[in-house]
């Protein structure tokens, strides 16, 4: 195959939902993060943990940067209409590769919120590489990228034991406000750019066409949208927290109680 053939988009509706190039990436990284949550307690304390972090954040740096590489391919659109670094999930590959460097709280603390409530829809309808089979080098961009912000965050999580509070959830959120913000204000000022997709239907078939044309009205909807898969992202750590609380208050009654017993 020609160089440039594999750099090259392919043809509209190469690329299916639900198909079998769909799903191997998605049982690949299910079965990566299954081996993560294993053999963590190994995993942390493996003398070559940290080297094995660094691999994995030149992985991901070099995967979100490949996607602007990709522009030297006299066939691929170079406008700033579509290829200004303005996306959710590219920020978060960037502060991902950062995280498993630095160990950072802050940046986990934001990509925790912006991956799994933001990024799952990409994973579900990735509309960006309908035009992009196996065939392609931006399928393989695409998943890799993608898959692998799942992948460091379960890593952060269960191999350093890094967890979000409700101060993460305002941090991630507000993150995400000013992105929201640069994204408005290129959109106004780029004819045509639908950053964030705030300026109405997404090319391809995504979850998110289902949402109003008018801005103020998306705009809202997705706010709102946003704020309640920030809480779905964070009840898993919320139930956690309840029970322990429940747990606590248990023995501290059944402590009282054991007490005058004995006097």
């Amino acid at each position: 195959m020609h160089i440039l053939g594999f750099l090259d988009n392919g043809v509209p509706g190469e690329f299916k939902y639900f198909t079998l190039a769909h799903f191997i990436p998605l049982i690949i990284m299910g079965i990566i993060i299954f081996l993560i949550i294993k053999y963590k307690d190994a995993i942390r304390n493996w003398k070559h943990e940290s080297s094995l972090r660094l691999i994995f954040a030149f992985i991901m740096i070099i995967m979100d940067m490949s996607y602007y590489w990709l522009v030297i391919n006299p066939n691929i659109s170079t406008s700033p209409v579509e290829h200004l670094p303005i996306r959710v999930c590219g920020w978060a590959c960037i502060f991902g590769s950062y995280l498993l460097v630095s160990k950072s709280k802050t940046l986990f603390d934001i990509n925790y919120f912006w991956v799994f409530a933001g990024s799952v829809n990409a994973l579900i309808t990735p509309a960006v590489i309908t035009n992009a089979g196996p065939s392609h080098y931006r399928y393989y961009q695409f998943w890799i990228e993608h898959t692998s912000l799942f992948i460091c965050m379960i890593y952060m999580i269960f191999v350093h034991k890094m967890r979000p509070t409700w101060r993460s959830y305002f941090k991630s959120f507000a993150a995400l406000f000013i992105l929201a913000l640069i994204a408005i204000a290129v959109n106004k000022a780029i004819p045509g750019a639908n950053y964030l997709y705030l300026e109405g239907v997404v090319e391809g078939d995504s979850i998110l066409n289902i949402l109003p044309s008018n801005f103020w009205l998306r705009f809202g909807i997705m706010f709102i949208l946003a704020n309640v898969l920030f809480v779905i992202a964070y009840l898993p750590f919320l139930i956690k927290d309840i029970k322990n609380k429940l747990e606590l208050k248990q023995i501290i009654i059944a402590n009282e109680e054991y007490s005058p017993s004995l006097n």
